[in-house]
């Protein structure tokens, strides 16, 4: 059996991984293995030796310390909200577009795609008054409106995907009797299954991720998110060990979320919708 010759890409190829994969994974690996140690540890040690002894000090001191559990609640409850919130919102506007014709329709897409290309910060100051005139600053309805109000993204990707649908299943139904709800909810919904899994994990992530949004427009401590109790818990710890343990902890809810529905998500990315 001839061995196969590795060409010189293959050899550039498989060490372009290495060095990716290990500037992703270095940083993950000294932040956990810094979680389990204590300072002296950490000062005397190097950064990558496992930890010996094994203590959840760390752990414990953030739990009692950094107002983990209400930020635990903030962030869970936020993410539930918008994504169940937006992904009817969204795809409802995207079967809007996709199957109704309607006046000024080309320049309400156009409108939807230059809003998509343009940075979020430059409405920022406007955004700030109307949440204020609103009366829910400093409440989670603020960055709720925001994050359900601003992502034109999910309500593009809808529509590509209903578009994809035939046309022929809404005739069929209508024949029978259906309305446009029946319709989108019935048959439309369930078709896009596969895509509102993708997008919920992807949004559900970005939520938790995002730490702008909760610090600007709810800011005080008892409406904490995972991102604002790590940021404020840095100035308070003064330990990297803590700290440590904190962006574990932060870490933590996302990583879950993938395990649980990464294979929706890898259908989602994979499957269009049905075909005629």
């Amino acid at each position: 059996m001839k061995k196969k010759k590795i060409s010189f890409f293959d050899v550039i190829n498989h060490g372009t991984f290495i060095i990716f994969a290990l500037i992703v994974i270095m940083p993950l690996l000294i932040t956990i293995f810094s979680s389990f140690k204590t300072s002296i540890q950490i000062a005397r040690e190097n950064v990558l030796a496992f930890p010996r002894p094994f203590t959840l000090e760390n752990y414990v001191a953030v739990f009692e310390e950094g107002n983990i559990l209400v930020a635990l609640k903030n962030s869970f409850l936020l993410v539930i909200l918008t994504v169940i919130i937006n992904s009817m919102l969204a795809s409802m506007v995207a079967y809007s577009l996709s199957r109704f014709e309607f006046k000024f329709k080309k320049i309400f897409f156009f409108l939807l795609s230059v809003g998509m290309l343009l940075p979020g910060f430059i409405a920022e100051i406007t955004r700030f008054g109307i949440i204020a005139k609103l009366g829910v600053y400093d409440t989670i309805y603020a960055p709720l409106l925001i994050y359900v109000g601003t992502d034109l993204m999910q309500i593009y990707i809808y529509k590509q995907f209903i578009d994809q649908i035939p046309f022929s299943l809404d005739e069929s139904a209508m024949i029978d009797g259906c309305s446009y709800f029946t319709i989108y909810w019935k048959i439309i919904f369930p078709v896009i299954i596969p895509a509102t899994a993708t997008l919920a994990i992807l949004k559900s992530v970005g939520v938790l991720n995002d730490m702008f949004t909760p610090y600007l427009y709810m800011p005080s401590p008892q409406n904490a998110t995972l991102t604002t109790m790590l940021m404020n818990y840095v100035g308070r710890s003064g330990s990297w060990a803590k700290l440590s343990a904190a962006v574990v902890v932060v870490m933590i809810p996302g990583i879950v979320l993938y395990l649980i529905f990464r294979k929706k998500i890898l259908a989602g990315m994979t499957a269009g919708a049905v075909k005629e």
